[in-house]
């Protein structure tokens, strides 16, 4: 029997949630509302989540700082959604770790193709065969990627907790070292070649991982920027 994901959206427009609740149903996913964030963090205290839909424009506490909370705990992924079309909602949303980003009014079908693709990208382990991944552990400048359990840990075992997004981007920087790479490849890379996120995004996702790997984020030596060219991973990588 197949489980269902599973997904919270929270908005405080009802009309919307019953409306997302009927379409995401009819699509095979398990559907829980909340319309703050008390009850966000009740539901994600009392139920296995895979996804967080998460409007910005909140009663109370807004999404922005929501997601910012979530991520001081949590890797669960996150798509933003937004009445505004400024590209820097966008960016902001995607630096304090959101996944994806819609701006309403937008097609359900479009926001379905998001909720498949993030889910994808961001698959459990137990959801893959035990051994299946041939890529177990990456090992560089003394950082291990772990594939499998999706999990980065520095030199002293601390774990650092990554955003789905910031995940797929270091695994595709890992997987390609010492080679620049462009916007274009690092997105198709990263999320598959049917993205439809702002392509700045990868600056943002690139901002936010070299926070968390370099000693100076502002000269950076293991994600390096080649001038005209884009981007490159400088380490050696090995494979454990």
């Amino acid at each position: 029997m197949t489980v269902m994901p599973h997904l919270l959206i929270v908005d405080d427009d009802r009309d919307i949630l019953s409306l997302l609740t009927r379409f995401l149903g009819k699509h095979a996913y398990d559907v829980s509302v909340a319309e703050d964030g008390v009850a966000m963090f009740s539901a994600l205290e009392t139920g296995s989540i895979d996804l967080v839909i998460l409007d910005i424009m909140l009663r109370n506490e807004d999404g922005f700082s929501l997601c910012r909370r979530l991520r001081t705990s949590s890797n669960i992924p996150v798509i933003m959604l937004s009445a505004m079309a400024e590209h820097t909602d966008r960016i902001v949303g995607l630096e304090i770790g959101a996944d994806d980003y819609l701006t309403k009014p937008f097609d359900q079908r479009e926001l379905l193709a998001r909720v498949k693709a993030v889910l994808r990208r961001t698959a459990e382990k137990a959801d893959r065969p035990d051994g299946a991944d041939t890529r177990p552990i990456l090992s560089f400048s003394g950082w291990r990627l772990d594939v499998a359990r999706r999990e980065l840990r520095a030199q002293d075992n601390a774990l650092v907790l990554l955003s789905g997004g910031e995940f797929e981007l270091l695994l595709a920087f890992a997987e390609h070292p010492q080679r620049v790479l462009t916007r274009d490849q690092l997105l198709d890379l990263a999320r598959g070649r049917n993205h439809a996120a702002y392509d700045r995004s990868i600056d943002v996702q690139i901002s936010r991982l070299r926070h968390k790997l370099e000693d100076d984020p502002k000269n950076p030596s293991v994600i390096r920027t080649v001038r005209n060219g884009g981007y490159l991973f400088s380490p050696t990588v090995k494979r454990l």
